[in-house]
């Protein structure tokens, strides 16, 4: 751990918190996370009022829907091709002729609506594609309510050079839970950080067991509602080892200090093990209306943003070690981690690829690790003493979806062929 404050999430350390209604720019309006968001704003007016959205063009019409009802002054789609059909439908819910939201389209959409006039940056955009915007919200001087953890995990070093203390909150789970734990001691009380990891549908199951594992048995989480490609990060665990990067990166923990449990149930979202043997755990039931709300509405707490327990009812709880043999993702992830530089861009552009391939249908599920493994192998150990470049994160990132494809590509043939 470094001597210096983390530039990044200190939950000691806030921004003030606006008189009456905070203004928020959300990215990824469709999505899980905007929705969600969404919700919380329409539930407390009085606190929250939404600018502008973005979206990738996916769900043109839920998106206009969005825009309509909480009149934001602009709307974006990443999309070129769907900004016709977006014009279409705000003109269908506003009427002939009433003045419509400024329409931005294109892949730079998201990042100049990151960038505009507002208290909050909510960025629930799904991908590296998300970084450029996160820089342009800290550039910007915005709060950044952080669910876009590829934006840490691609480019941590301009994340880090741009960020104050306490304008990053984060928002996935397991974040906005060590921030709040995190509250109780300083930095110099802190022993470890223990991510919790729900296990997946494959919880239990050998190596061996999940090389036949089908697409529907991968999206069927146990305990979360999410898309496809963050349930099959969940599955392999990917999504744990980019949280245990993500949790170096915060907070300046030491990767041999932040260790990954199982806990099935998902209640407690993560905990902090300080210096005196005291552990202090954040537990809700499953649902990230509570952590979107901490990342929104941070210091102040939203009454009934989601959930609580009803402690008149029995429950377990069962935490258990994380089976690095089935599992081998934290352990690479942490790899890539401590090489530092590009690697971690490498490592999640590879598992991008490899799991639009499984989802496909072009690569059974180990294989997902299995060539993901072969990438970072082939990259090799990044030139350290090099300032990081936006530039070189795309160059990386390029060089890898293009190898992993190749690969994927390659297995494919490989089983056709055995099973000929």
């Amino acid at each position: 751990m470094s001597d210096r404050p983390s530039p990044l999430a200190d939950p000691h350390i806030a921004f003030d918190p606006t008189e009456g209604r905070r203004d928020i720019v959300v990215l990824g309006s469709t999505g899980s996370i905007g929705t969600q968001a969404i919700d919380l704003v329409l539930r407390n007016p009085d606190r929250f009022r939404v600018t502008a959205l973005a979206a990738s063009g996916g769900r043109v019409e839920l998106l206009a829907e969005q825009a309509h009802r909480l009149r934001v002054g602009a709307v974006a789609v990443a999309r070129e091709d769907k900004a016709p059909e977006l014009r279409e439908a705000l003109t269908r819910l506003y009427g002939p002729g009433a003045a419509l939201p400024e329409i931005l389209a294109g892949p730079d959409a998201a990042t100049a609506l990151a960038a505009s006039p507002c208290h909050t940056v909510l960025n629930g955009i799904t991908g590296s594609i998300g970084l450029a915007p996160t820089l342009a919200a800290l550039e910007a001087d915005r709060t950044l309510a952080l669910a876009n953890k590829e934006s840490l995990i691609v480019g941590g070093p301009l994340v880090k050079a741009l960020a104050e203390p306490g304008q990053i909150i984060p928002v996935d789970s397991e974040h906005a839970a060590l921030f709040q734990a995190l509250a109780a001691g300083t930095r110099a009380d802190v022993r470890k950080l223990v991510v919790t990891a729900s296990g997946g549908p494959f919880r239990g199951r050998t190596r061996a067991e999940l090389a036949h594992v089908t697409r529907e048995d991968a999206l069927a989480h146990p305990t979360w509602a999410m898309g496809p490609v963050i349930t099959v990060n969940s599955a392999t665990l990917v999504n744990k080892g980019l949280e245990v990067i993500e949790a170096h990166l915060l907070y300046d923990i030491p990767f041999d200090r932040i260790e990954v449990v199982v806990h099935p149930q998902s209640y407690v979202h993560s905990m902090v093990e300080f210096t005196d043997g005291s552990t202090l755990a954040q537990a809700t039931p499953p649902d990230m209306r509570g952590p979107i709300a901490i990342g929104i509405g941070w210091p102040e707490r939203i009454p009934d943003a989601a959930p609580a327990f009803d402690w008149t009812k029995a429950s377990s709880w069962e935490f258990f070690p994380l089976d690095t043999e089935a599992f081998p993702s934290v352990g690479l992830a942490r790899h890539v981690g401590e090489l530092g530089g590009t690697a971690p861009a490498v490592f999640n552009a590879a598992n991008e690829e490899c799991v639009e391939a499984f989802l496909a249908g072009r690569l059974p599920f180990n294989g997902i690790m299995d060539t993901v493994t072969a990438v970072v192998t082939e990259h090799g150990t990044p030139e350290r003493g090099t300032r990081l470049t936006v530039p070189d994160v795309l160059e990386a990132e390029t060089w890898a979806r293009a190898r992993a494809r190749e690969l994927a590509e390659l297995a494919a043939k490989a089983t056709a062929e055995a099973r000929a």
